[in-house]
């Protein structure tokens, strides 16, 4: 067998392998009835405000497909879009990034988009998301640059991190100069890399709705954080969770969704390394990562499940 079916395997099985061991972790740090006893006397208010700004956020990223279909000449049905969207999220619990990939070929099987046009979209949206979260990352850093600094001040010595903090900016800038100089092929895909960033980056100006663009994502992220800080409030034992853990646990959760399919056992787990750093108590922060997993889980799996079944009768005539 060649290498590339074995990593195209590895790519599948690890992150399933992963979650599972990640569940099985989680749950040994806290018993089954102890966590349902926390589903049981939730605030299921908070939840289910969490679960309509994560619905919303959805809603505009679909809303925002739009926007970057019609300057090539593609009327696509809203319909189709946000149906293209909830089974693509819900393709992913399967196989990691697989959803991409479904959701521009139901533009292709409905409504006539190319599928590497479509495609091609998809990742442009990845590009403007992840500068928007590099924005969060940023902020994060300067308002809670005093209890990064001390916690790392105190775990390590602080010498040692400005030398390795040095070093790693001297690596940084030499590394650079030599993909910008280097014709290997590896430094040629990281060089493509970078260029489709800032190319996808700066398309997004040249957008004939290009603020409305803008606007969604931002407003796409702002839900994000709205959710998860609303959901906080529906563990009593949590007390009032600070905005620095909240944009901590926020960037970790969602980093951790890479590495496990949709962030299973991952996710929570998370959450308790983020809440942790702040004093919060261990058990409450870890139902709440299962809270906050399991209600938008339940979204997608409705919604997407729904628009499966749904597309075919929505698109009768084609």
């Amino acid at each position: 067998m060649s290498k590339r079916p074995i990593i195209q395997v590895l790519k599948i099985v690890l992150p399933i392998l992963l979650g599972v061991f990640l569940i099985w972790y989680s749950l040994s740090k806290i018993s089954i009835s102890g966590l349902l006893e926390y589903f049981k006397n939730a605030n299921y208010l908070y939840i289910f405000l969490g679960v309509i700004f994560g619905l919303l956020s959805h809603l505009s990223r679909a809303y925002r497909w739009l926007f970057m279909l019609e300057p090539m000449g593609y009327k696509v049905k809203m319909g189709n879009s946000i149906m293209a969207v909830f089974a693509a999220y819900l393709i992913n619990y399967t196989i990691p990034r697989a959803g991409e990939v479904a959701r521009a070929t139901v533009l292709t099987n409905y409504e006539g988009v190319p599928f590497q046009k479509g495609f091609g979209t998809i990742v442009a949206e990845r590009v403007a998301d992840f500068i928007v979260m590099l924005l969060i990352i940023g902020v994060t850093l300067v308002l809670q640059f005093e209890f990064i600094f001390n916690f790392f001040a105190e775990k390590f010595d602080l010498n040692k991190l400005i030398v390795a903090f040095s070093i790693l900016l001297i690596l940084g800038l030499l590394s650079i100069i030599y993909i910008k100089k280097s014709s290997s092929k590896i430094t040629i895909k990281i060089k493509n890399f970078a260029n489709g960033l800032i190319e996808g980056a700066l398309s997004v100006f040249k957008m004939k709705k290009k603020w409305a663009f803008i606007f969604h994502t931002l407003f796409i992220w702002a839900m994000y954080i709205s959710m998860f800080y609303i959901t906080t409030f529906a563990i009593k034992d949590l007390g009032n969770v600070s905005i620095g853990a909240v944009l901590i646990g926020f960037i970790l959760a969602t980093f951790s969704i890479a590495a496990t399919n949709g962030g299973i056992g991952s996710y929570p787990e998370a959450i308790v390394i983020a809440f942790t750093l702040f004093g919060l108590p261990e058990d409450p922060s870890r139902a709440f990562g299962w809270i906050m997993w399991t209600s938008q889980t339940l979204l997608i799996f409705v919604l997407g499940g729904l628009s499966l079944l749904y597309l075919p009768f929505f698109n009768r005539n084609k």
